[in-house]
């Protein structure tokens, strides 16, 4: 079986240097229909990416005081906050024996993860060449969106993008 993975942060900036609010992730494998399986899901200390000069862009959270409040708490509540320490563990743990690594766009999620692993002076578990780009591979068809529950929780949309996957790689008729 292939392991993927679909990873998304929720942030307080689109800069690399991004304060992380929360990480979601998933396995999948994509050439099949099987649920998405492995979920991980934590929220990030604030304060101690702040303290590392990690950025908070104002644009970014004018635009959280405006997403519903259910999603507004989960992100943004200070409540089972984990320490970057803990955060770069359980990532690695999480990423033994995946193939490939996903995102909504490598250049945000992977770059933000890649700067926060380069300053706890830290390796990425991956490999620059193990990273998709799950945007591009949608991009390939005109479709109508299905409604996501919960975006802009990163467990839920990465549940949603790993399955948009793998029904992107049936229409395309990719085999192992």
């Amino acid at each position: 079986m292939a392991i993927h993975a679909m990873i998304d942060l929720e942030t307080l900036s689109t800069r690399p240097d991004a304060v992380i609010l929360s990480l979601g992730a998933i396995k999948f494998d994509p050439y099949t229909n099987k649920e998405p399986y492995d979920p991980l899901y934590f929220k990030v200390d604030v304060d101690s990416q702040t303290e590392k000069g990690r950025h908070v862009m104002q644009e970014t959270l004018d635009w959280w005081a405006t997403q519903p409040e259910h999603i507004r708490e989960d992100a943004l509540g200070e409540s089972d906050r984990i320490s970057l320490d803990d955060t770069i563990k359980a990532i690695n743990k999480w990423s033994v024996g995946v193939d490939v690594f996903w995102c909504q766009g490598p250049l945000f999620d992977y770059a933000i993860l890649q700067n926060l692993y380069a300053q706890m002076e830290k390796p990425v578990p991956w490999q620059y060449w193990a990273i998709r780009d799950s945007r591009t591979l949608f991009s390939l068809f005109k479709e109508t969106e299905v409604a996501k529950v919960d975006a802009h929780n990163a467990l839920a949309d990465c549940d949603y993008q790993a399955k948009k996957v793998q029904r992107y790689y049936k229409k395309l008729g990719l085999t192992k």
